[in-house]
């Protein structure tokens, strides 16, 4: 809930303010004076600030360079009774979101809080993609021969507009394959959309890839583009496509044949002009054989076959992988990282089940735990120094990392029951198919 801060001397505008925007489910705190308002700042976090100008003690631009110093990620909007352009326009340069007049309408001060704080929620979407680039635009590291083969099967369909299959174990890197494949595809300049079908319940997929329309089911209050829609005249990645639903499976090979489908809830044709990129760490051969893949589908998707090697076949890029993600950490905690030769050693002979996002967990865990910059085997988890743990839950006392690894031994054993199948496994866990991948994902566990 946005959380506002007013601050206005005079009792019955404080009053009446405030009930105006409490109205909207916004929490308001409000205070007689600047003093107070300072006081509340440096207690509480807000979203915005209301402030009068002239008020007793510390005035309001008084109060907005304090805003602009202690939290740079609240707005103000600045009242007063006696203004002019002039005054305006020094709070706007001070750093005020807005500035209003009194007297003024109530709402037209709520639509202008609404605003700001839509624009604030804009805001944090745009940092959260620029992040989400961040990450799809990091180049794959290695040069070890199976990584080189990688690459050059990379470049040579890149520029093409077929269908590629990126297959691999959990934790290979299957989805920087397909962001190097986007990028140096015809199509760079366009979007890159993303949707990983193990990780939305399969009563929603079908609106999350092909939108709806107002009305299609309870809370569709308007038309939704889908994620294809989103995606038109770039690529789309399909991420965990094993898991697909079987009924979704022929809409979806409707879309790549005839490049058209209908929003959930529609009547009218949508034409798209999207490149398929899909990526699965299960067996697709075996799915087919046991009715849970069309096997149409997988003949089309199947078209170019990359494979992506587990980190346990190209041991010799382990080193650039700890040199890379050191960096990444020292960068945010800003301290020099590096990883000492024992060390060094311990991390090559171990098996990785989970691959390089099991390697990165690991060096995470230890550039936070480590008291030095350079890491030992004693930061290493227990496994990987050469250490045993007891069966009964290892040597830790600490009941969260006990609850962690009984958790993560029930899903190994809810899978191997299962023998893979995620749906049967989350049966057995008693836990939604999106709760167990994001268990496997916490874990590193592949399959």
């Amino acid at each position: 809930m946005p959380r506002i801060l007013l601050a206005e001397d005079d009792e019955i505008m404080r009053i009446t303010v405030q009930d105006r925007l409490a109205r909207h489910q916004w929490e308001v705190d409000a205070v007689a004076g600047g003093r107070e308002a300072a006081d509340r700042l440096q207690k509480h976090n807000y979203h915005l600030v209301i402030s009068d100008i002239r008020m007793p003690g510390m005035d309001g631009l008084q109060l907005l360079d304090l805003v602009r110093q202690s939290a740079p990620y609240t707005d103000i909007i600045m009242m007063t009774a006696y203004g002019s352009v002039e005054d305006a326009i020094a709070c706007l340069q001070r750093g005020a979101a807005d500035y209003i007049l009194k007297p003024f309408n109530m709402d037209d001060l709520v639509i202008r809080v609404s605003r700001i704080l839509e624009m604030q929620r804009i805001k944090a979407r745009c940092t959260s993609l620029e992040e989400r680039c961040s990450v799809l635009n990091t180049e794959i590291v290695g040069d070890s021969e199976a990584m080189q083969r990688v690459h050059a099967l990379i470049r040579q369909v890149a520029p093409t507009e077929s269908t590629v299959l990126i297959r691999g174990e959990s934790g290979t890197g299957k989805e920087l394959a397909a962001s190097a494949i986007h990028r140096n595809s015809k199509r760079a300049d366009r979007p890159f959309v993303r949707i990983n079908c193990a990780a939305i319940p399969e009563g929603l997929m079908e609106s999350e890839m092909f939108g709806h329309e107002k009305g299609a089911f309870t809370g569709a209050h308007a038309r939704k583009p889908g994620k294809f829609e989103m995606a038109d005249g770039g690529t789309l990645l399909l991420d965990e496509i094993g898991e697909m639903p079987l009924p979704l499976q022929a809409k979806l090979l409707r879309v790549l044949q005839q490049s058209e489908y209908e929003r959930v809830g529609g009547t009218g044709t949508v034409r798209i002009d999207v490149r398929i990129l899909c990526a699965t760490a299960r067996d697709l051969e075996r799915a087919v054989r046991d009715g849970q893949f069309r096997q149409d589908l997988f003949y089309r998707l199947n078209v170019i076959p990359l494979v992506m090697p587990s980190l346990r076949e190209r041991r010799e890029d382990i080193p650039a992988l700890t040199n890379h993600f050191l960096h990444e950490f020292s960068i945010r905690r800003g301290v020099a990282l590096e990883v000492s030769p024992e060390a060094m050693q311990c991390l090559l002979a171990y098996e990785y089940p989970g691959n390089i996002r099991e390697l990165k967990n690991i060096l995470e865990r230890a550039s936070v735990l480590a008291p030095q910059p350079v890491i030992t085997p004693a930061d290493l988890p227990t496994d990987l120094a050469g250490g045993k743990e007891v069966e009964s839950g290892g040597g830790s006392c600490n009941l969260a990392e006990a609850v962690a690894r009984i958790e993560k031994q029930a899903v190994l054993k809810a899978l191997a029951l299962a023998e893979g199948r995620r749906a049967e496994a989350a049966d057995l866990l008693g836990i939604s198919r999106k709760n167990l991948w994001e268990k496997m994902k916490l874990y590193a566990i592949s399959g």
